[in-house]
């Protein structure tokens, strides 16, 4: 499982690099869909202070696609450590 990167990069980036070890290649197409249609911006402007909202829109998403509860919580924790 990813790290959150430390280099520089932003906050959407991050969020990006976890969810790619869960959703593969859609990811970015995911996470920016998710961030367009709940939090009304653009994924380069996505904030620390949109975290859990964002993170309560995944989450539900998630668990609409994946059965495995354990899953979803481990993905939903390391999103919370970003």
């Amino acid at each position: 499982m990813p790290a959150a990167s430390t280099n520089g990069t932003n906050l959407y980036q991050d969020v990006v690099n976890v969810a790619r070890y869960y959703f593969g290649p859609v990811s970015e197409r995911f996470i920016s869909r998710q961030i367009r249609q709940h939090l009304k911006k653009e994924p380069d402007q996505l904030q620390k202070k949109d975290l859990a909202k964002l993170i309560n829109w995944i989450k539900l998403a998630m668990s609409l696609l994946v059965e495995d509860e354990e899953v979803v919580k481990r993905f939903v924790g390391e999103l919370k450590q970003l």
